[in-house]
């Protein structure tokens, strides 16, 4: 099974791409009003819990945090899987990428502009994020950089604005193109901006292809340090069930898992909804789910680490959180966060579902559910069962506007993502042309090699 069609014209990439720029299937249209929709639910309960406060969010002590940063966690670790490893697998040469890694860095970007709302979101009063900018205030006031909310904001911005430079420098040639083959409009004027006057001379590439290098060489090490710092929120407190040193590569571990599952499921909606069938093929697809299956083992084995060592240690208040989530009232969730995480991801280890569009999809969206689970049973267990008895609070359960929040934000960054698919092209045309003349290149020296072995036989 071959990643693309070797016999693709260089002009046809071009319609193709360009073409679903302006006319894509209908479901695009009932994807996009219906992320409008689930948004403006989340719209709507932030102006509520604006006026009305914190408290309509069931936030107390000792659940000072909830669903917010639950989700802040998911969106932050969603947003690695795009830009790391298509860092990862240029510096590989993996051609197989190609077609798919400008929708998985878009990826990326949009899910660091979801989970930083939820920072603001948590905050409350939402004019104190201007208190916490490091820089000279008339009050006086410095932030404090032993907080941990303090170390998110500047991984996400640094994170953010880095991945950003990634998918800017890696669509100017593709931008070129739309420019040329655009005669008037506001498109035309966008596009004639950001392609930073490309005219495609030796001097562009070879200037084109060390940035795009170093920014990936740049990225990778920046990715990792991320989110572990987020695993750091946790792990250097003292509250029973965070204070694990597995922690960062555990997090960074479900980073890659939830983001290549989230992959998954974007390739399939992309393949149907702009008509990329030539372009997002099922060999690409197959090399996607196996990637995510290996990452899916390795998380599990991890969580396997983290009970061990929670089970086997001498601190029994961890191991009484780790006994409430197991057979508590988070059992439900603790144990769907197993099944989805760690049974269901088999399902990819036979061929005949590595290829099985709609079987596929489902398990894609179960891997995400338990990756959510998960890291839901990071935070509410452990303030509803801390170090003292007299925090313990079992009863508190996120109210509507904390849900309504949450599948909002879902709603958010499909939205987001949708419209970057309609204004700039999801698959790279430059790529997928060296893609396809190297694979044409390979063929012929393999039957050149083949006719002269067949000649020397013949004499």
């Amino acid at each position: 099974m071959k990643d693309i069609n070797e016999d693709i014209a260089w002009a046809k990439i071009n319609t193709d791409v360009l073409r679903s720029l302006e006319s894509p299937r209908k479901l695009y249209w009932v994807i996009v009003f219906g992320a409008l929709a689930v948004f403006s639910v989340a719209v709507g309960c932030e102006v509520y819990q604006y006026n009305m406060g914190m408290g309509v969010a069931n936030m107390d002590n000792p659940h000072v945090w909830g669903l917010y940063i639950a989700t802040f966690i998911f969106w932050i670790g969603m947003s690695h899987s795009g830009t790391l490893l298509s860092a990862i697998l240029h510096l590989m040469h993996a051609d197989w990428r190609k077609p798919i890694y400008r929708f998985a860095e878009a990826m990326t970007t949009f899910s660091l502009m979801t989970a930083g709302l939820f920072v603001m979101v948590h905050l409350g009063r939402l004019w104190q994020f201007y208190y916490s900018l490091p820089y000279p205030n008339d009050r006086s006031l410095w932030p404090n950089f032993q907080s941990p909310l303090l170390w998110d904001a500047m991984a996400i911005f640094t994170y953010l604005s880095s991945s950003v430079i990634f998918l800017f420098v890696g669509m100017i040639p593709d931008l070129a193109i739309c420019r040329d083959h655009l005669h008037a409009g506001w498109r035309k004027k966008l596009y004639t901006v950001l392609a930073l006057g490309w005219e495609g001379t030796d001097r562009q590439w070879r200037n084109f292809r060390v940035t795009y290098l170093t920014i990936a060489c740049f990225l990778i090490p920046l990715a990792v340090s991320v989110h572990s710092i987020v695993a750091s929120d946790f792990a250097m407190s003292q509250q029973p069930g965070w204070h694990v040193t597995s922690f960062p590569p555990y997090f960074v571990a479900g980073a890659l898992y939830s983001g290549c599952a989230a992959i998954i499921t974007l390739f399939i909606i992309l393949r149907y909804t702009f008509k990329f069938e030539e372009y997002m093929t099922l060999a690409i697809l197959k090399k996607t789910v196996r990637l995510t299956f290996a990452i899916a083992m390795v998380w599990t084995y991890l969580n396997a680490v983290e009970f061990a060592s929670v089970w086997y240690s001498h601190d029994i208040a961890s191991k009484e959180v780790l006994i409430q989530k197991a057979t508590g009232p988070y059992a439900i969730a603790w144990w769907g966060m197993i099944f989805c995480g760690s049974v269901v991801p088999l399902i990819l280890a036979f061929k005949r579902f590595q290829t099985n569009i709609p079987v596929l999809l489902v398990t894609s969206l179960l891997l995400n559910l338990g990756m959510w689970l998960e890291r839901w049973m990071i935070v509410a267990p452990t303030f509803s069962h801390g170090i003292y008895p007299w925090t313990w609070d079992h009863d508190q359960w996120p109210s509507w506007v904390q849900w309504g929040m949450v599948f909002g934000s879902f709603g958010w960054f499909t939205l987001l993502f949708m419209v970057f698919c309609k204004v700039f092209p999801s698959v790279s045309m430059y790529e997928v042309k060296e893609m396809v003349y190297h694979r044409t290149l390979a063929s012929k020296k393999l039957e050149d090699s083949g006719m002269q072995e067949s000649g020397k036989g013949a004499h």
